[in-house]
């Protein structure tokens, strides 16, 4: 696998890694127990340039390209998912669409201090009826003046409650049904922004997601992105860098359950010898490990094909669909060869197997990948 990457790449996995084991890893469970965003970490990752991997040094960022983006987000979520879900929505889906369709100013007000860490990017597109179907959004932003006047309720918002600039999809004419949607950027402390209570989450426990509503929200006419019309493709665009990033998430938890696996099938005596000597147990480590590579060449090859500047949408759902699903039962066999233990919080395979389920429904679940994918072959994309 490594022979597959440059010399800039193994580096920066070195890198990531020994940061992630010096500085997340002795908080990793605590903060999930707590649900508590390490703000003391997270300081240190800004300086580091995570909060702007793709970002050019001249604007802030670190000026490294996608597949050091992939192997940045795996090696955090290796050590915490619910870190790594945040340096993913942040980069993918609040920085590159600003990069990607913000005018000069735009990039210039919001782009540096959200590389440098100073400020925090969330992605609010989903709301209690719009979900999978991006075109069933009901937000909505009155045009008055040099000003919109939004109203929005999102749910489940990643990086909701410490989100400083928010990329919010609404509709400026909802007499154009799917074309009516736009996407405006509104920022905390602005009146009538609103941050709801965290949600009690299942796993991703670190990460603030909550709901953000938006109660005649005036916002600055200045801060449409692109222009009107524009918000499912702004948001297509950006999912397709997002979706590889969850890849790399996925592959991420899925290494750290199968490193787990290995180092208690090794210790764990049954019938007089270590249980990595029963062929059960390394019938489940052979089909983790086959596992683990093949998802982590897949987002290897959407992040090489985005550098390329070639077609990679297509790359980036199979990736997410396969990784997502490779990490969930990955985790569910790191369990099952820690027998009891594997279902004690004393024990980490717990926690990536919470951390590894929502891999399938954020960011598009499963379903909608494959219906992404069958569309790309029928169609001879």
């Amino acid at each position: 696998m490594e022979m597959l990457l440059e010399e800039k790449h193994r580096t920066l996995r070195q890198s990531v890694r020994r940061f992630c084991d010096r500085e997340l890893r002795p908080i990793a469970a605590q903060i999930d127990q707590e649900a508590r965003f390490p703000w003391e970490v997270i300081q240190k990752m800004g300086a580091l340039g995570y909060f702007g991997i793709q970002v050019p040094k001249t604007l802030g960022g670190a000026g490294l390209d996608a597949v050091s983006y992939a192997i940045a987000i795996e090696e955090i979520s290796r050590v915490s998912a619910a870190i790594g879900l945040c340096l993913s929505v942040h980069n993918s889906v609040a920085v590159y669409p600003i990069m990607a369709f913000g005018s000069q100013a735009q990039i210039d007000q919001w782009v540096p201090p959200l590389a440098r860490g100073e400020k925090i990017g969330a992605f609010c597109l989903t709301e209690p009826n719009a979900g999978s179907d991006a075109g069933g959004i009901e937000a909505t932003a009155r045009s008055d003046g040099d000003t919109y006047v939004v109203n929005a309720n999102k749910v489940f918002v990643t990086n909701g409650g410490i989100a400083d600039v928010c990329l919010i999809f609404c509709r400026t004419d909802p007499a154009a049904g799917r074309r009516g949607i736009s996407v405006v950027v509104a920022e905390r402390g602005t009146d009538g922004f609103v941050v709801g209570d965290l949600e009690d989450l299942c796993g991703m426990r670190a990460n603030p997601v909550c709901s953000i509503r938006l109660n005649d929200c005036r916002v600055p006419r200045a801060n449409l992105l692109a222009r009107e019309g524009m918000g499912l493709k702004i948001g297509l665009a950006a999912l397709d860098t997002g979706r590889m990033g969850i890849g790399a998430q996925a592959v991420g938890i899925a290494q750290a359950a199968l490193e787990e696996a290995v180092r208690y099938a090794r210790q764990r005596q049954q019938f007089g010898v270590p249980i990595e000597r029963h062929q059960a147990i390394q019938t489940m480590i052979a089909d983790m490990a086959t596992g683990v590579d093949a998802a982590r060449l897949m987002v290897y090859r959407a992040a090489a094909r985005k550098d390329r500047r070639l077609p990679f949408s297509r790359e980036s759902a199979m990736a997410k669909l396969f990784a997502s699903e490779t990490a969930t039962r990955v985790t569910d066999m790191a369990v099952q060869i820690h027998g009891g233990y594997g279902y004690s919080k004393s024990y980490p395979v717990e926690r990536y197997y919470r951390d590894a389920r929502v891999t399938r429904i954020y960011e598009g679940t499963s379903e909608i990948h494959r219906m992404v994918i069958a569309k790309s072959v029928l169609d001879g994309v």
